[in-house]
């Protein structure tokens, strides 16, 4: 049998590493300034750079830009080498420029305030569809590597390459369904409830086949590499794959216990994440064992060093995750920096860690080089390990501290802490040592970006292009079909009925898609299709087109980032939120079902909105977006004085509330017909109400007074039903 010679494209995995850092870098310090900020609310600086604006920004950055990137990196260097084939030169253009233009995109339009509103998926519906383009051309070239390959056996970390590619698409879809309003302005096409299910269908799942699944193919392939020892065992690697694939999916509700989604599905989703301890755990032993024999090596190289300490985070955080998902554990932290502590120990410690411990494998390789210096690389480890250690040690006091706080009840059976502000200002010591982690975190990678730069400048003045000699290439469609006759033969090939599989790409791929969305399934239909099984209330309206137009300032400046709406069923929450010393009602479903997005939360820097209309007036709101320490001293709330001077773009709201209708809003004709003048009725009502109460004259076109009405319509409907008994 004739070979060939076969020349890989490291050129592509090199323009993956060096975004990989840059983007990292940029990344990094938005989130570093997101934390200064909340220590020091001065570092607002309205309208474009304020929290609700940046921590966005911070979080798609380190996902997408930072650890995209790295992915990327991993699979175009491992694939080429584990199928001996080359991907294509054009196509690997398009998704690097693509995915970059996508990040830059991101980098612009979220601190302009456009923006979805849900967690890892804020991007507007151009740059989604954009995301979808360059996804497709990814899948598109791995798959064509796949077909064209001259290695008849799919390695393990093929396996989470797939899974990645196919239920991130998957995911991507069906979370960003939405009804444009404007080139930048959409809706979900789900509402409350539903969209809070699709939400974290994606949003844990994102997770999983974003930050979980290609790293744990990273770390299949570089640390055998690195340690230069095999995998300490290929059956456990299957059990891992497959219990990982099928399991996970499931698990996403458990972000929603105790609110108004359907306790089953809540329930069905801690039983899941409970479950996925065991074959997390049991990929984290098969990696930690590999290094059995080589632990003399670990002291020595840092690339092992990094290995570890992100296998050891992977080990932690999956333990922590399922942990989270009780219930019990779960009515503590949730909403609580706990769950901060969580999100940065997998991102960072687990992610960044791998990522970092991948590239210093990879650059002397990448750049023909010998590494500039191992005692650098040494010294990046331990200053970033000490930064991730201090983050994540305080949040975890901080987020117990506020979960206890928040439901303490002094002896006369009053709240111990009535004031949502003293738990505020009891975190700041923490909060400062956060910046300090994170601070050092980033040290880490600046040195390392160091090293990587005086290594450049050491490559030859032309790079060799690895050349590997190999058989000729492999057709799929040809292998397929001459296996499946073997085996409705029951003839060769004799090997596992695994080893089997993974000569087929076309039909392990098939399998996968089938295990994720059977999973999904179960848990999306009676969610959607099987009755209307959200309860409407009748007291509950939708909104007027001014308050809708505040809705959706709220959204821009981000508010969902730092105040939820949902009032949970527990006796602190009903008490803190009531009014009058009358107790709130906790959210129902049939309250949010005109809610395009949701906007629950997952995060309380500051307190629930859910019952808010009625609770103050509208001079304390006008102040309080003024300068918030005015009216409530030690807030960390950034000013909106740029609410207070901006107009409302009257012109823009007609467009909105059709878009609403589309979506099954029952306006009436004459809003219909005229949404804009309905909008200057009520904010002219809500100017004279200004006045009235003392404060400044001529506010009636200002963007403020949506926000107000927005703010003062929350809860209201709900209270309503409460004495009318309107639930139908």
């Amino acid at each position: 049998m004739s070979r060939e010679t076969l020349r890989y494209d490291d050129a592509i995995v090199r323009k993956f590493v060096l975004a990989t850092m840059v983007w990292g870098g940029v990344g990094m310090l938005v989130g570093l300034w997101c934390a200064l900020q909340l220590a020091m609310p001065s570092l607002n600086f309205g309208p474009y750079f304020t929290f609700g604006r940046l921590r966005p920004l911070h979080t798609n950055a380190v996902i997408f830009a930072f650890a995209g990137n790295g992915m990327f990196a991993a699979i175009y260097y491992s694939s080429q080498r584990l199928l001996k084939a080359r991907p294509l030169a054009t196509l690997s253009k398009i998704h690097f420029w693509g995915w970059q233009t996508i990040i830059a995109a991101a980098a612009i339009t979220l601190p302009l305030g456009f923006t979805q509103a849900k967690e890892y998926a804020e991007l507007e519906w151009p740059i989604d569809i954009a995301i979808a383009v360059v996804w497709v051309t990814f899948a598109v070239n791995f798959f064509a590597m796949c077909r064209n390959r001259r290695e008849k056996h799919m390695y393990v970390a093929l396996w989470f390459y797939i899974a990645t590619i196919v239920t991130v698409a998957v995911l991507h879809i069906f979370n960003n369904l939405v009804v444009p309003a404007g080139l930048f302005k959409s809706y979900s096409i789900y509402a409350g409830v539903q969209d809070a299910f699709m939400q974290w269908w994606y949003g844990h799942n994102a997770v999983a086949f974003f930050l979980t699944t290609p790293f744990l193919g990273l770390m299949y392939y570089f640390l055998p590499k690195a340690a230069e020892r095999p995998v300490f065992s290929y059956r456990l690697s299957i059990l891992h794959f497959w219990s990982l694939v099928f399991i996970y999916i499931w698990a996403g509700p458990h972000h929603l216990h105790y609110t108004a989604l359907p306790q089953w599905a809540s329930t069905l989703g801690m039983i899941f994440s409970v479950m996925l301890w065991m074959p997390s755990w049991g990929g984290m032993i098969n990696g930690l064992l590999t290094l059995r024999g080589a632990w003399g090596k670990v002291a020595e190289e840092p690339v092992l060093k990094f290995f570890v300490v992100a296998i050891t985070f992977y080990g932690m955080s999956t333990f922590e995750g399922p942990m989270l998902s009780i219930k019990s554990v779960n009515a503590l932290s949730h909403y609580t920096d706990w769950n901060i502590a969580h999100v940065h120990g997998g991102a960072l410690g687990w992610v960044g860690f791998m990522v970092f411990g991948m590239i210093y494998w990879l650059i002397p390789r990448l750049y023909q080089a010998p590494l500039y210096s191992k005692r650098l690389a040494t010294l990046h480890f331990w200053v970033a390990t000490i930064g991730i250690i201090l983050y994540v040690v305080s949040m975890w006091a901080a987020g117990i501290t506020q979960g206890l706080m928040w439901r303490a009840f002094d002896v006369t059976g009053r709240l111990q802490y009535p004031d949502f502000l003293d738990t505020v200002t009891r975190l700041m010591p923490m909060y400062f040592v956060r910046a300090l982690g994170g601070a050092l975190y980033i040290s880490g990678l600046l040195i390392g970006a160091y090293n990587m730069f005086k290594t450049w400048q050491g490559r030859p003045s032309r790079y060799e292009e690895p050349e590997v000699d190999v058989p000729p290439m492999i057709r799929a469609a040809k292998v397929e079909a001459k296996e499946k006759r073997a085996l409705e033969r029951g003839v060769e090939p004799k090997a596992h009925w695994h080893r089997k599989w993974e000569g087929l790409p076309a039909l392990f791929t098939t399998l996968t898609v089938v295990a994720v969305l059977v999973a999904s399934a179960f848990e999306i239909i009676p969610t959607f299709l099987i009755g209307d099984n959200v309860p409407r209330i009748a007291s509950v309206k939708p909104y007027t087109p001014l308050e809708l137009y505040g809705r959706d300032i709220y959204i821009r400046e981000g508010c969902y980032n730092c105040h939820s709406q949902m009032v949970r069923p527990f006796i602190d929450e009903t008490v803190r939120y009531g009014q009058g010393g009358v107790p709130a009602e906790f959210s129902k479903a049939g309250e949010f079902v005109y809610d395009h997005p949701f906007q629950w939360g997952s995060k309380r820097t500051g307190p629930d909105l859910a019952r808010e209309g009625g609770r103050r007036d509208e001079l304390w709101h006008l102040r309080h977006f003024e300068d918030p320490r005015v009216p409530s001293p030690g807030s960390v709330m950034p000013s909106y004085g740029h609410l207070l001077t901006d107009d409302i773009p009257f012109d823009v709201i007609q467009s909105r509330v059709d878009a609403m209708a589309m979506l099954g809003v029952p306006y009436g004709k004459d809003i219909l017909a005229n949404a804009s003048d309905a909008a200057h009725r009520q904010a002219g009502e809500y100017a004279a109400k200004l006045e009235k109460l003392g404060g400044p004259k001529g506010m009636e076109n200002k963007e403020v007074l949506a926000l107000i009405a927005y703010l003062q319509r929350l809860g209201v409907d709900i209270r309503q039903s409460a004495t009318t008994g309107g639930a139908k």
